[in-house]
């Protein structure tokens, strides 16, 4: 805090910024993230560059990644010595669907050094941008092995949420049914700076790659759950109906349902993952069947 206050710093709540002030829990993150000579690491949120420092003293290279002039140039300074450090001062995101070019570029740069490389998420997160960030990871090819990131715990219950909860959503689905995600601790407010309003986690994903090769079509895959959870309450049939009608008949959709055997009125939010995959590959089929016959 005494950082900010020799700048004159305020930080933006806009901009999600919740700084961990508790250094053995900046220590704790990086212990987690496991890292080697053969590790990149993406950061997003540099802050005061205190974190990425711990990451560049263990990991064969970092890209940093902070969106606020006044964080990047802090960062800047406390990395000066560290020439494995990348820094770029822009928005991680395009758009809330993919990351920046630059970004992808820089990563991409560093994994290229060697064969053996492979990339880490490893940061305190920024609250409003914490789910387009793991979710679009997830949904690169980039050679991701591991994400240890502090979130907030709503996200992290979001995440690891069961069947038949009100946690339960398209988020829960897509990660679950490609990665296995672990909680590592909850944190409450005092470890931030300024202190949020909500608790927060430490929480780790790997990938899980035999459940991701059974989805057949992780583009519709991703489209599918999104469309179907965002009409939840609704009965499966009849947000199928809806959401496929130029595709689709009625008779068409209760055929493709039919193997499954789901008992009428079923909504979306009672399937597993496994159920949602498996419906998705058939919808998925049954669509691109129809669209070249037509």
């Amino acid at each position: 805090m005494s950082l900010f206050q020799e700048h004159g710093f305020h930080p933006r709540h806009a901009l999600g910024q919740n700084f961990l002030i508790d250094l053995n829990l900046v220590e704790y993150v990086v212990e987690k993230a496991e890292l080697g000579r053969d590790d990149v690491v993406l950061e997003i949120g540099s802050g005061t560059g205190g974190m990425t420092v711990f990451l560049a003293e263990r990991a064969g290279d970092v890209v940093s990644v902070e969106v606020d002039r006044r964080m990047y140039d802090l960062a800047k300074d406390a990395t000066a010595a560290c020439d494995n450090v990348t820094l770029l001062n822009l928005d991680a995101l395009k758009n809330k669907n993919r990351f920046s070019p630059q970004v992808i570029e820089a990563v991409a740069e560093k994994l290229a050094v060697s064969p053996k490389r492979q990339l880490k998420l490893v940061a305190n997160l920024p609250y409003s941008i914490a789910t387009p960030i793991v979710s679009n990871l997830v949904e690169t090819d980039l050679p991701w092995v591991m994400m240890v990131v502090t979130i907030q715990w709503e996200l992290a219950e979001r995440m690891r949420a069961a069947p038949h909860t009100n946690d339960f959503g398209s988020l829960s689905v897509w990660l679950q049914a490609q990665c296995e995600v672990k909680m590592l601790k909850k944190l409450g407010p005092t470890v931030f700076w300024p202190r949020p309003q909500v608790d927060s986690a430490i929480v780790r994903i790997t990938p899980n790659l035999d459940a991701k090769a059974k989805i057949d079509d992780r583009a519709f895959f991703h489209d599918f759950i999104r469309r179907l959870f965002s009409l939840r309450r609704k009965s499966l049939r009849s947000v199928l109906v809806g959401m496929y009608s130029k595709q689709l008949s009625k008779p068409e959709v209760d055929a493709l349902l039919q193997p499954f055997g789901f008992k009428d009125g079923l909504r979306a939010e009672e399937l597993d993952v496994p159920a949602l995959v498996q419906l998705s590959n058939a919808v998925a089929i049954t669509v691109r069947d129809r669209e070249t016959i037509e």
